[in-house]
């Protein structure tokens, strides 16, 4: 049986049609000789017959701030930052996973998947979770030895733990199934999988992104068949770069904070006799302020406030950029942020108690900056209360801004990122 070796897969990799596939992943700027590395040295030590590399991005977050889990829109996109598995078949019905970073072993069979109340919140339920998903579809399952590495850090913002569902759904899906799950149907058993197993109430954003890759605006009015479209607009071409500043701040006891935005919007859908805020109508919903706030609180209706006026926003984002409008697209980018942080109320975590506010901060010195510099705007990114911002920096206020961020969040808190058009899946296969 073939024992993979780092320096051979080297070589291996190092051809034109394999450095061309590898620089449209990784941009043309990547340092190629270090992609080479990281995928050789991913795969060191793993043995069978025939060695898969899966890839799967992580997510940037557009437009459409906490929006997917009342059935709204938003607008997100794939990022070159991925996580990364060397793969080999296994005959056992095992599934034995190595995680770079974690220093520990996963490990479980196929045969079991029931639920595990002891594993809520771990990598391991995310697993069974996927497998349990890709059951009940019908797939057919086998299991797998990985290694895993992955660029897409745990806090980033730039949604790790879909990256990872996505990766274990195209393992499945290329091992066993011939790559004939959509990419649509792969993140939704992701969403499954972090919902039931992992016990977090995400929407399926995240996951839709990462599978499919490129720009996307998601229409989630029918979540069962959300209306995905891709928009070809090139970040590179402006004189802008994305990036995203990782405030710090743990996200670990935040997962009521999260739930309850979608729980509040949902509960001023139940005053209109519905169970999501997509169905009712703007018009209906400030008729019924005075009812909503009497019995809801105020919190709730600027919640559900939000949501309106960013599916609005959404809108005017992809409608800018599928005119080339940059500077239209970057006002509701702000627009966005503004109503972030003042009605979904998500850039200071509720038991702060005004001692630790890093994304306010990062916000408050972002604004003052771009104030200064008369351009560049910014966001909150992903949940929110805690972990990163998104900003667009003028190409000649990048080199200040991060100093600045660095001065207060750590010299390695500010990250550019690119966009990546190729969605999670099979990238190289070598052997039978």
């Amino acid at each position: 049986m073939t024992k993979w070796n780092a320096q051979l897969l080297k070589s291996c990799l190092a051809t034109p049609a394999n450095l061309e596939l590898l620089r449209e992943l990784y941009s043309s700027e990547s340092d190629v000789e270090g992609v080479i590395s990281r995928y050789a040295g991913v795969a060191e030590g793993l043995e069978g017959p025939g060695l898969s590399f899966v890839s799967a991005p992580g997510r940037t977050e557009l437009g459409g701030n906490h929006t997917d889990h009342n059935h709204g829109k938003v607008l997100c996109a794939a990022v070159q930052n991925d996580t990364l598995a060397a793969v080999v078949p296994r005959d056992d019905g095992k599934v034995c996973l190595e995680s770079e970073g974690f220093g520990e072993r996963f490990e479980l069979s196929i045969a079991d998947l029931e639920p595990r109340a002891s594993e809520r919140g771990t990598s391991t339920a995310l697993i069974r979770g996927v497998l349990a998903g890709l059951s009940g579809i019908g797939a057919r399952l086998g299991g797998f030895s990985a290694h895993v590495t992955s660029g897409v850090a745990v806090g980033s913002g730039l949604s790790s733990s879909a990256s990872f569902e996505v990766l274990i759904g195209c393992i499945i899906n290329h091992l066993y199934n011939g790559d004939k799950i959509t990419p649509e149907k792969n993140a939704q058993i992701g969403q499954y999988a972090e919902n039931t197993y992992f016990g977090k109430p995400c929407g399926l954003m995240d996951q839709t992104a990462s599978a499919i890759g490129g720009i996307l605006s998601i229409d989630f009015q029918d979540p069962a068949a959300p209306i995905v479209q891709k928009h070809e607009f090139d970040l590179a071409q402006t004189d802008y770069t994305l990036l995203v500043v990782n405030t710090g701040g743990s996200h670990a006891d935040l997962t009521a904070a999260y739930a309850s935005i979608p729980a509040e919007m949902k509960e001023v859908a139940h005053l209109f006799g519905v169970e999501v805020l997509r169905p009712v109508e703007a018009g209906d919903f400030y008729g019924s302020l005075p009812r909503a706030r009497e019995q809801l609180g105020d919190r709730s209706v600027l919640r559900a406030l939000h949501f309106i006026q960013e599916n609005k926003r959404v809108d005017r984002m992809v409608a800018a950029i599928d005119a080339g409008d940059f500077d239209r697209y970057l006002e509701q980018v702000q627009a966005s942020g503004q109503s972030s942080q003042n009605l979904l109320q998500n850039s200071i975590p509720p038991a702060s108690d005004g001692v630790e506010q890093n994304v306010a901060l990062a916000l408050g010195l972002s604004q003052l900056f771009f104030e200064e510099q008369g351009r560049g705007v910014s966001r909150v990114h992903g949940g929110g209360f805690a972990g990163t911002i998104q900003a667009y920096i003028h190409n000649d206020d990048y080199e200040a801004y991060r100093e600045l961020m660095a001065s207060v969040f750590g010299p390695s808190s500010v990250e550019p990122i690119a966009i990546r058009s190729r969605g999670a899946g099979m990238v190289l296969r070598f052997g039978e």
